[in-house]
């Protein structure tokens, strides 16, 4: 399949050529074929009128857990551990793989009407979500959250049921759909789990060449806790048992880290997954990015699950990832709107090793096409700006992702959307709640 896109405004995310007016891309299969100002030669299969739109780099939800849709706006009011103990955890324990491929597909069409065309995702069932993501068409870095309560002495990996998940997810789906589905390894967080998984995780992304994806110092108890336990941040005590040597890893939330955090995240490659939006609901803090950006972290931006979040609109993390830390350090531009965007598309790809996120030959072709003809989009002095601080997911017009259009026009092309809706209402909230 061939596309070519004619005259959009092309928001390219590469800095030496950041924005292209009258733009014409071409994509041939998964890739993107050429960039410029004239057409191309040849004929292509479609040519899409990109007059009145912005094309840009499809977005990276660069951590996110997919069912919890299906607990969207369940327990609000409560601090981290309040609402994970009360509420998360007690209705996770009924969830089946047919609940959570409803809910993965929920949260799926949210994203892909919005304009993400690639997730980092951690969740229990997680097979069962890779199923889901193949059907839908985006790309996706799959990990299960490894956990283990047991005493340290017991642990074995024969015995952990997460190291046997880590294995067979491993087996499996790395790799599937010609790369379309990664799997990372992952420990859940430093307070779910104790040294012998960590280091077992460890060996094993190392064995596997895996990344690695974690929940990291996302409240001040959490935090406190392992400098008590260990006398080390979450960050630092991780790495003692060489989780971060993987080369390429996420740590989501880094809401209390430090300045020697931040120099080992960016000696070792490690991305920090900034998730505002979830982190200001659940009254956990303000991670400090600015600084971390200045220390060298690469700064990816994720929405965290809808249940703490209430929506899977990334347009809403870009906004508020720059007017909040722009208050809270009173400059303007403390987090520019360049930087925000730069969070959800061209930093997430790095985050998850992706070739995506710009809008370059031979980059794989997750686009997609915003129109500027609405109302909140009017007048466009610059495309930039209106896209950080005045776009919501609803413009989104198109969204191609490895060269396949999967939405348009507020249809989904490879989503049965009113199955999804049925299996959520008949059968996964009633399995749920009753």
């Amino acid at each position: 399949m061939t596309t070519l896109f004619e005259h959009a405004t092309a928001v390219t995310m590469d800095r030496k050529t950041p924005v292209i007016q009258d733009a014409y891309v071409a994509v041939e299969g998964t890739k993107i074929a050429s960039v410029g100002t004239e057409p191309p030669e040849g004929t292509f299969d479609r040519v899409v009128d990109g007059a009145g739109k912005v094309l840009l780099p499809g977005f990276v939800n660069a951590h996110t857990h997919l069912p919890m849709t299906l607990m969207r706006g369940y327990g609000g009011g409560c601090d981290l551990h309040t609402w994970l103990n009360q509420y998360i955890f007690p209705a996770e324990a009924r969830l089946d793989s047919r609940a959570v491929a409803a809910g993965a597909g929920l949260g799926l069409a949210e994203m892909i009407a919005s304009g993400v065309t690639c997730v980092a995702d951690m969740y229990m069932h997680t097979g069962t979500i890779a199923e889901q993501i193949l059907e839908a068409g985006i790309s996706a870095n799959l990990s299960c959250g490894g956990v283990y309560f047991g005493a340290p002495e017991d642990f074995s990996p024969e015995t952990c049921g997460d190291c046997r998940n880590q294995a067979a997810l491993t087996e499996e789906w790395h790799g599937a759909g010609a790369g379309q589905i990664l799997v990372d390894a992952s420990v859940h967080g430093e307070y779910t789990s104790n040294p012998p998984l960590w280091r077992w995780m460890a060996e094993y992304a190392a064995e596997h060449r895996l990344g690695m994806h974690v929940h990291v110092s996302e409240t001040q108890s959490e935090h406190q806790a392992s400098l008590e336990r260990w006398g080390k941040t979450p960050i630092q005590a991780l790495d003692g048992c060489g989780v971060w040597d993987c080369g390429r890893s996420l740590a989501a939330h880094c809401v209390y880290t430090t300045e020697e955090d931040w120099a080992l995240m960016a000696e070792k490659g490690i991305s920090c997954v900034h998730n505002p939006w979830s982190n200001l609901k659940l009254g956990s803090g303000v991670a400090p990015i600015p600084a971390m950006m200045r220390a060298g972290v690469n700064v990816a931006l994720g929405t965290d699950g809808m249940s703490s979040h209430n929506s899977a609109d990334l347009f809403s993390d870009i906004k508020l990832a720059a007017v909040l830390h722009n208050g809270v350090e009173r400059d303007p531009m403390a987090v520019s709107a360049w930087a925000a965007l730069e969070m959800a598309t061209v930093n997430g790809a790095r985050a998850l090793g992706r070739d995506t996120g710009v809008i370059a030959p031979g980059k794989t072709a997750d686009l997609i096409l915003v129109d500027l003809s609405a109302p909140n989009l009017i007048p466009c002095h610059d495309p930039v700006e209106d896209l950080v601080f005045s776009a919501h997911g609803s413009n989104v017009e198109m969204n191609m992702a490895r060269g396949q259009v999967i939405y348009e026009k507020g249809s989904f092309l490879t989503l049965d959307l009113e199955r999804v809706r049925w299996e959520v209402e008949h059968y996964a909230l009633p399995l749920i709640f009753g």
